[in-house]
């Protein structure tokens, strides 16, 4: 084959955003199905404020005490809103659930390196137009635990102009009970110049967090 031949190849065989999206949002329908029974029975879901979600692309935002949050945010949002997921790099490395998540659009990201690539990925998302899933406080935050938010979600959000979603998951879970998470209005953050600096940015990511912690006011 000659290299024209292969460059020519190579175009047909390349994937489009939108086929892409198709691909991802298949395999995110087909684990939701597959995931949603189990928790339907042993940890019900019950959503508050699903008509703050917006159509567009948005960063989600929220709290993390839990491995199954990311469960809990998914569900709470439904079936008709796929989104994609920022997630520990060692996820990402387990065999075959690393495959399978990747499909559906759950990419890795080292926490213990400015992960370039991640940011990328995170970013061309957003302006693809998909909705973005991170956890602001970068881990899980246990009863008692003081975490500084990261500035991740307030720089894709600033970055690629869209808005931030906050969102409350309850910190206690209960089994066969209903597990309440609280959608929050998504808002724009705000900032003087071109593009915000690292202290607006901290100012952000801290306001954001205040807004995820007010949502779970009485929910526990």
């Amino acid at each position: 084959m000659s290299e024209e031949t292969a460059v020519k190849s190579e175009k047909k065989t390349k994937e489009t955003p939108e086929q892409r999206k198709k691909r991802m949002d298949w395999f995110f329908h087909l684990l939701y199905i597959i995931v949603w029974p189990y928790f339907r029975l042993i940890h019900p879901v019950y959503a508050v404020g699903r008509e703050n979600i917006p159509d567009g692309p948005a960063v989600i935002c929220p709290n993390h005490t839990t491995a199954g949050d990311p469960f809990y945010a998914v569900f709470a949002f439904g079936y008709r809103w796929p989104m994609r997921a920022m997630a520990k790099v060692q996820i990402m490395r387990v065999p075959f659930i690393g495959w399978i998540l990747s499909k559906a659009g759950v990419f890795g990201v080292d926490r213990d390196t400015t992960d370039v690539r991640a940011v990328r990925t995170a970013m061309k998302f957003l302006k693809e137009g998909d909705k973005l899933l991170m956890f602001p406080e970068g881990t899980r935050v246990h009863d008692g635990e003081d975490v500084q938010a990261k500035v991740g979600a307030a720089l894709f959000a600033t970055r690629t102009g869209v808005p931030l979603l906050p969102v409350y998951i309850q910190r206690k879970k209960r089994r066969f009970r209903r597990n309440t998470v609280v959608i929050g209005k998504p808002y724009y953050p705000e900032y003087e110049g071109r593009k915000p600096s690292s202290e607006e940015l901290q100012v952000m990511a801290q306001d954001l967090m205040d807004r995820v912690q007010a949502l779970g006011e009485g929910v526990g």
